[in-house]
């Protein structure tokens, strides 16, 4: 890339599954005097979104600070859209960069179009068929890729997506997942600095010798009767004197009234506030399995080699169930029963999905989006 100043890059997130997959491209843009990397985020999730900058040592540019207790979707889409508007107004970047999925994500695209501004998403390409699961993510990120510049897909299932829905195929660039990336330096760092997670030593002390299953749980589509139903699966599960549940609860209301109703005071629950990145990714490494419907994990997890059942009926990471690391297992809480306790009893049902490989990346993302972007640049000089 050739040019008189370093090309301006604005980065643009608000939760914190997006801030852990796009913390190493700002730390890999940062450190490329080709680019001046700008950093806008919406605080769409607040309390999370901070611990993840915290460890990350981001300190944004731009803080929108839009969250506001059970705001519509309707209302948080315009105060986005309003909100990253100005601020690309007041950075004029050459470049506009989202991940993933979330409402941040779509305003963000939308509002750089809208200047003509191009946009690159990172992990573009993800597509469950279902517009209502997941809700309200399928659509904004078909959205976004009707918008995007540059589409970096994590796995060749991603970028066959695209190409289905006519992207031009030298727009689209397997780069694998950047939360590999993320994985492998917060497990370095924690291995250097074991005081990272020394807030889970009570919870491993407790339950030192079970069999810890790792749950989180905050799907909107689950509101309501799937997460009552998931409620009374780990109530069953727990009941196994050899097993542990390990629980960080979501701070959402229909998410936390649920299970503390239903799963306080259990001698073997753990239900736990919001873990930081660090202690997360100690909960997937002390983890037997992970019980989840978050996507991240989806990918996280069998990075370490532990098993994931999905409470979901689809998912837009199909990647790993063809693999054998993820199995969809919906929100039946006899189906979720069922299925834990043949990963706990049957050895060889659990190695076959432990040893599997995992399709998301090999921890070298961050670095091949950064080149790509720079061969854009070059491109156009």
């Amino acid at each position: 890339m050739s040019a008189p100043h370093p090309a301006k890059i604005l980065v643009v997130f608000g939760t914190r599954p997006e801030a852990i997959k796009l913390f190493p491209v700002v730390a890999a843009l940062k450190a490329d005097p080709r680019f001046d990397c700008k950093v806008c985020v919406s605080a769409q999730h607040r309390g999370m979104l901070d611990q993840v900058l915290e460890i990350a040592g981001i300190v944004p540019d731009h803080d929108l600070d839009v969250m506001k207790p059970d705001q519509s979707l309707d209302a948080l889409t315009a105060t986005l859209l309003t909100g990253l508007g100005r601020v690309m107004d007041v950075e004029k970047p050459n470049r506009v960069i989202v991940q993933g999925d979330t409402a941040t994500a779509m305003a963000g695209a939308l509002a750089a179009y809208y200047r003509k501004i191009p946009v690159d998403h990172v992990e573009a390409g993800l597509r469950s068929g279902n517009i209502y699961h997941p809700w309200p993510e399928e659509v904004n990120r078909k959205i976004i890729g009707a918008m995007a510049s540059l589409h970096f897909a994590p796995t060749d299932v991603s970028r066959e997506a695209l190409l289905r829905e006519n992207v031009a195929p030298d727009r689209v660039h397997v780069t694998g997942n950047t939360v590999i990336d993320a994985l492998h330096w917060v497990t370095k760092r924690n291995a250097a600095d074991p005081s990272l997670v020394s807030g889970l030593a009570d919870v491993e002390a407790l339950f030192a010798g079970k069999r810890i299953i790792g749950v989180t749980s905050h799907r909107r589509e689950n509101f309501g009767d799937g997460m009552e139903n998931i409620a009374r699966a780990i109530r069953e599960i727990a009941a196994r004197p050899d097993v542990a549940i390990v629980f960080p609860v979501h701070l959402n209301p229909n998410v936390r009234a649920v299970m503390n109703s239903a799963l306080a005071g259990l001698d073997n629950v753990a239900l736990l506030e919001p873990l930081d990145y660090p202690h997360f990714a100690r909960l997937i490494s002390l983890a037997e399995i992970m019980l989840t419907d978050s996507g991240g994990v989806q990918e996280e997890a069998p990075a370490l080699g532990k098993p994931v059942l999905v409470m979901r009926e689809t998912t837009e990471r199909p990647e790993g169930v063809a693999a054998g690391t993820a199995k969809l297992v919906g929100t039946d809480t006899t189906r979720i029963v069922t299925e834990i306790f043949t990963l706990l009893d049957d050895k060889a049902a659990y190695e076959s999905m432990a040893r599997a490989h995992n399709p998301f990346g090999d921890g070298t993302s961050a670095r091949q989006i950064v080149e790509l972007i720079a061969r854009e640049f070059s491109s156009q000089t």
